[in-house]
Parts: structure tokens; C-alpha cells; sequence
């Protein structure tokens, strides 16, 4: 049980806040504004709980390090799903982009976005630089390198891009996306990912105290789940229920919002 439990609560917090994100990100945009400062509040006391638990190394301190990576990582998300943190570019593709041209319009529709998420991750690493317990600074590391893993495998080309997943306030960025049956960089994904997750789980079979059989158990579950989501990209299925469960009715009901494509936010 001591690597069932964390398994499991890595499942809830992916799917759980992955869903939560998408709820309040479908409210009214005239909540946006309370959303955000809600979220704000919460991405502060994350990184308040960070600096007292950079010398605690138990169980109960990798769980917590865990729950404040993923609440650093879901401000910046529903940032971006809000519309207050994107990009420059808010304008559709031109018909006929291609090659470097597309990859540049592409990254203007979400340059904000990334120096956003770069910022954070520069404050988790000063606040826990040489801390003994980095639990929240990985747990971000890897949601950041597997977003952007998700994002280029969707720009490059991917089967199930989630159509109806994205708030019509984005609907621009489904011109950015391809829709294909494979791309060259997926199976460097997920071999890339298998493998992560595996050295992670060996870690936690190998760990000798609570600390890092935790935490480890943890970053690995994550990771697994990041691989998981990346094969979602390439099932011919429609999986966005998994998520938008939270979605309030008349929004995941209009023809506008099936309309629109979408990504997994709080996911990788």
C-alpha cells in the first residue's frame, strides 16, 4: 500500500484538477476575473508552502511538495485557458502558411504563455534551490516538459487533437493544429516518456526511507500519466468526456463550443 496510495493520488489530482481546470475555465467570462484571483491566491500560498517544507523529508511532505507543484502549474493554465496569459497573436492562421513561417505565427499565439510558465519555474527553482525536499520543483519540471511534448506532437500532427476542449475565446488556435495519423516526433515521446517513468518507479522500489518512495512513487505515477495522455493524441476515440464531465451544460452543448479543438490543460 505504501506505493498504492500515492499511484492513486496522482490519478485523482490528473484527472480530478484536470477537470476542475476546464469547469471554471467554461464559467461565464465575467467570473474569469474571480477565477483568476482565486487562483492567484492559491498559487501563492503554494509557493509560501514551499519554502516551509524544503527541509521536511516524509511522506506527508512529498504529498504536499506534489500538491503545490500541481498548483503553480494550474495557475498558469487557467491563465492561459482565460485568455489573460496567451500571446500576441490572436488571429487565425493564413490560409497557405507553412514550414517556419507557421511554427512563428504559432508561437505568438502563446509566447506569453511560455514566459509565464518559464517565470515560475525560475521562482521554484530560486525558492528551492539546494532544498532537500524539491518535490514541487520537479513535479512542475515534468508538467512543463511534457506540456510542451503534447503541444509540439499537436502542432506537428496528431489523430485526436480533443475537438470541443478549447474555450471559443481560443477557437484561433485550432487553424495552428494538423490532424494526422502519426508524426515523427511521438514515438520520441513516448519512448522518451516509458523510459522516464520506469527510472522513476526503479527509484521508488529502490528508495529507503518514506521521503523518497514517495515522492518518487508520485513523479512516477505523473509521469505514466503523461504517457498515457500522449497515445490519447493517437486513438481514433473521443476521449474529452474523461475531462469535461465538469463542464456546465449549455456551455459543452452549443454548436460553438464543439466546434472548437482543444488540448489537455492541466495535463501534459
Amino acid at each position: 500500500m505504501e506505493y498504492v496510495w500515492p499511484i492513486l493520488y496522482a490519478v485523482f489530482v490528473w484527472w480530478a484538477g484536470t477537470a476542475l481546470v476546464f469547469m471554471l475555465d467554461q464559467l461565464p467570462r465575467r467570473h474569469h476575473l474571480r477565477v483568476m484571483f482565486g487562483a492567484t491566491l492559491a498559487l501563492l500560498a503554494a509557493l509560501w508552502c514551499v519554502t516551509l517544507l524544503d527541509g521536511r523529508l516524509t511522506a506527508g511532505s512529498a504529498y504536499a511538495g506534489f500538491t503545490c507543484g500541481v498548483l503553480v502549474w494550474a495557475w498558469q493554465e487557467l491563465a492561459f485557458l482565460t485568455g489573460y496569459v496567451t500571446g500576441p497573436n490572436r488571429r487565425a492562421l493564413p490560409e497557405g502558411t507553412e514550414g517556419f513561417a507557421r511554427f512563428r505565427a504559432a508561437l505568438g499565439t502563446v509566447w506569453h504563455h511560455e514566459l509565464a510558465m518559464l517565470a515560475l519555474g525560475i521562482a521554484l527553482l530560486l525558492l528551492l534551490w539546494e532544498a532537500p525536499n524539491q518535490t514541487a520543483l520537479w513535479t512542475y519540471l515534468l508538467l512543463w516538459v511534457m506540456r510542451q511534448s503534447a503541444k509540439l506532437n499537436i502542432f506537428l500532427g496528431a489523430r485526436n487533437l480533443g475537438e470541443s476542449m478549447l474555450p471559443p475565446h481560443l477557437g484561433h488556435l485550432a487553424s495552428y493544429f494538423r490532424r494526422r495519423h502519426m508524426n515523427f516526433l511521438f514515438p520520441v515521446s513516448v519512448t522518451g516518456g516509458t523510459i522516464a517513468a520506469a527510472w522513476l518507479g526503479l527509484q521508488a522500489a529502490a528508495a529507503g526511507d518514506p521521503f523518497q518512495l514517495t515522492a518518487s512513487t508520485l513523479l512516477a505515477a505523473l509521469m505514466a500519466l503523461a504517457v498515457i495522455e500522449h497515445w490519447f493524441l493517437m486513438l481514433p476515440l473521443p476521449l474529452d468526456g474523461l475531462w469535461t464531465w465538469g463542464r456546465p451544460r449549455a456551455s459543452s452543448s452549443s454548436p460553438e463550443a464543439r466546434a472548437k479543438p482543444g488540448v489537455l490543460p492541466l495535463s501534459p
